[in-house]
């Protein structure tokens, strides 16, 4: 199994913060987000790789971080080359390079690099196991933050119905949250996707593309999570996350 870090944002909503320091290295708790998702990463033996996606703005910023990190799993830091926020591959787009690119054969973790949760994976892993293609799922009772992210509808085997991306009016509050495990021998549907003129960018597109293709599960977790997307939420991770 290997594992995908998305961390080619520019972080336009974090600015001045994001200038001159990628998201996903900011500190939230002491140390750079990113290290609180690849412990989370490390305690999982089937993955033996991780990849860190990042840019041309971006790259070096990583490369250096990697020298320093005391982790046991191999990383490897892809630069996709685009340089703005406007010419950005989007995160699809950046999931079939390192797809595509790495030549990977393998069944694949992806995770947002600005996304903290405090559970374990392993439960996650396991359901992937017995079930297939399964996306990382949390219940927000506030229906105006529901409102931000992809709202998910299951059957009672898990299996997702339905998946609309920020919806006006949610008819549920169970939201997905950038975590997904895909098998090997589905990955070339991400290819497909985009090969079809789809949207490269929000990564709930594609699942809500791909379910009504192939069955995807959906795996509820409970604990802390953390979508940094503005300071707000930076201030408030900082806050409550340890």
């Amino acid at each position: 199994m290997k594992a995908l870090i998305l961390a080619a944002g520019y972080g336009t909503r974090l600015y001045p913060l994001t200038k001159d320091k990628p998201k996903p290295l900011l500190p939230v708790a002491g140390k750079p987000m990113m290290e609180h998702i690849l412990k989370k990463i490390e305690k999982i033996e089937e993955i033996d790789k991780v990849y860190v996606v990042t840019n041309e703005k971006f790259a070096g910023h990583f490369r250096a971080w990697k020298e320093t990190y005391p982790g046991k799993k191999e990383i490897k830091i892809i630069n996709d080359t685009t340089t703005t926020d406007e010419n950005k591959l989007g995160a699809i787009g950046d999931m079939q390079l390192v797809v595509e690119k790495e030549e990977i054969n393998d069944d694949l973790l992806v995770v947002a690099g600005d996304n903290l949760f405090d559970f374990d994976l392993e439960d996650f892993i396991n359901f992937f196991k017995e079930k297939g293609a399964s996306v990382g799922l949390r219940d927000i009772p506030d229906r105006e933050a529901v409102k931000r992210y992809s709202t998910v509808e299951l059957d009672e085997d898990k299996k997702i119905l339905s998946f609309q991306e920020k919806p006006s009016h949610p008819t549920t509050t169970l939201v997905a949250i950038c975590l997904y495990l895909f098998p090997k021998e589905k990955l070339n549907l991400i290819s497909e996707y985009l090969k079809e003129g789809n949207n490269p960018d929000a990564p709930g597109f594609y699942i809500a593309w791909l379910h009504q293709k192939e069955p995807v599960y959906g795996f509820v977790f409970a604990g802390k999570w953390h979508d940094i997307g503005d300071l707000k939420c930076y201030e408030e991770a900082n806050k409550g996350f340890k």
